[in-house]
């Protein structure tokens, strides 16, 4: 009797722990099932709106450009025929739709992932940098560290601009910075990106996020990225990518 019990609690046991492996196996597969369908869904948006911002940078280019072209020749035939006394506005207005012209022409190439491609990451993320600070809307620079390295994949160039793009817009609409700094640091295995401003700041703990902050940490989490965030309230925010990228 005592051997037979012996067998039977044995075989019980057995029992549980092949059905404990069985159940941590299927929790485990549902996991990783979870995970790819987070990750081609990711993807599927992100395609989306690279495919929408393109139309949209076309569009500005295209359209856009091209009315402010046929209002700038109309300023400068009515400049010709108008009183002296009245030149000096024509004169500004001209200027004005000349500035915004080239604000136009460089925020279609920032949305459009073939000039990015075309560029590269870094010229890329110059462009967007000399853009803020020449027309005026923040005191902006950037610093170069260590020699470059060319990315493998071209859509994780495009995926990292979108991330800097998204904390550009959201320290110029909310954040009332005065300066904006930005660092690439090309290292042997990672390229460090940071981005700093001396804005109002706000609490990571009590902020509701944004669909945007969502955004920036799911394409950093795409490439693998690790993505920090901080901001302090009257002192700014920094972001700080480390991308472990793969030399082509």
């Amino acid at each position: 009797m005592i051997i037979v019990l012996i067998i039977i609690s044995v075989l019980i046991i057995l029992f549980f722990i092949v059905y404990q492996k069985r159940k941590n196996q299927l929790l485990l597969s549902n996991i990783e099932q979870q995970q790819k369908f987070d990750e081609e869904l990711i993807k599927t948006q992100q395609e989306i709106q690279e495919e929408t911002l393109k139309h949209v940078g076309q569009e500005l280019h295209d359209n856009i450009g091209q009315m402010l072209v046929l209002a700038t020749m109309h300023i400068n035939a009515a400049s010709k025929v108008v009183k002296d006394e009245v030149k000096p506005k024509i004169n500004n207005a001209s200027d004005a739709l000349k500035n915004t012209l080239e604000e136009v022409r460089a925020l279609s190439k920032s949305l459009n992932s073939d000039v990015i491609n075309n560029r590269g990451f870094e010229a890329t993320v110059k462009n967007e940098v000399e853009r803020l600070g020449k027309f005026g809307f923040i005191d902006s620079k950037m610093s170069i560290i260590g020699e470059k390295v060319n990315f493998e994949n071209n859509k994780d160039e495009i995926i990292l601009f979108r991330i800097l793009q998204e904390f550009f817009s959201n320290t110029l609409k909310y954040a009332e910075a005065e300066h904006l700094r930005v660092s690439l640091d090309y290292q042997k295995e990672f390229l460090i990106i940071s981005a700093q401003d001396d804005g109002s700041g706000f609490n990571l703990e009590t902020a509701e996020k944004s669909s945007g902050l969502i955004n920036m940490e799911k394409r950093a989490e795409l490439l693998n990225a690790d993505f920090q965030l901080e901001s302090n309230i009257g002192k700014g925010t920094i972001l700080r990518i480390t991308y472990p990228y793969k030399t082509a």
